[in-house]
């Protein structure tokens, strides 16, 4: 089954998610048969599966799949991007799902399992889709077991599987509804604290955070960087933990120019 090409391996994965999910058969249906409308297909049905049991042989494929993909995407070596003026603190602008570091940070919703629309342009869809359907999973069981949604401003652990990172860590950052209030900058301070004091737990050595609470929260990108910056900063000086190297992860070149005037100005 490992030995499958592309194709076959598109056509069995989508098969199997549709005999799960018989409700999106018609929608899937109106999917040309090419390999890239049946790699879209496979995301979305990926995107809205809800948790439940996993097939060993479905994994095999998807792994298979997915794993290709990283190669082909091209994998980024945390440890050899250039430092700023502080050597702990690296800025790099690009797919956070071709780092290669001990953890990286998805900003999540309070429900901690993905996004669930369709191809979505949130990272959190984007993680998702790169580690495989083996992210929701574990995430759901961690869900179970605290009995509540997750807290803005804390953080959880679970396996990277398909990424090249080992670990994700999973943030709730706060939702500007107005204006910043002081607890927002509380919130999201306490995001990159979180996620700095579990990855120490674990003896982690890098850790690459996206920009939490920007864009669809709504928290000014300017402020959020600033918040970012001196959390992190703090943390390092303050605790003497197994953590050498924090990568700043942008997408967006406002966030890339913001993060490259705080660093050179750190």
């Amino acid at each position: 089954m490992l030995q499958m090409n592309r194709s076959a391996q598109l056509q069995y994965l989508n098969r199997k998610l549709l005999a799960e999910m018989p409700q999106y058969r018609e929608q899937a249906a109106a999917f040309p048969p090419d390999d890239a409308s049946q790699r879209q297909l496979l995301r979305s049905l990926m995107n809205v599966r809800p948790p439940m049991p996993l097939d060993p042989a479905f994994l095999a494929v998807q792994d298979a799949l997915l794993s290709a993909e990283r190669e082909e995407r091209g994998v980024v070596d945390g440890d050899c991007l250039p430092a700023s003026s502080d050597p702990r603190l690296v800025l790099w602008q690009g797919d956070i799902t071709r780092l290669q570091a001990d953890a990286i940070v998805d900003a999540d919703n309070s429900a901690l399992l993905g996004c669930f629309v369709p191809c979505h342009s949130c990272i959190d869809n984007a993680i998702h889709s790169a580690a495989g359907l083996q992210l929701r999973e574990e995430c759901w069981r961690l869900m179970q077991a605290q009995g509540h949604p997750e807290p803005n401003g804390r953080a959880k652990l679970t396996k990277g599987y398909n990424l090249p990172a080992r670990y994700v860590l999973h943030t709730v950052g706060p939702i500007v509804r107005s204006r910043v209030t002081e607890q927002d900058r509380a919130e999201l301070a306490g995001c990159y604290r979180s996620c700095l004091e579990l990855a120490a737990e674990h003896g982690l050595r890098s850790v690459a955070f996206c920009c939490i609470s920007t864009g669809e929260y709504h928290f000014p990108n300017q402020a959020a960087a600033e918040i970012a910056v001196k959390a992190v900063t703090d943390f390092l000086d303050q605790r003497a933990a197994s953590i050498k190297r924090v990568i700043f992860n942008v997408f967006k070149d406002l966030d890339a120019d913001i993060y490259r005037r705080l660093l050179q100005s750190d």
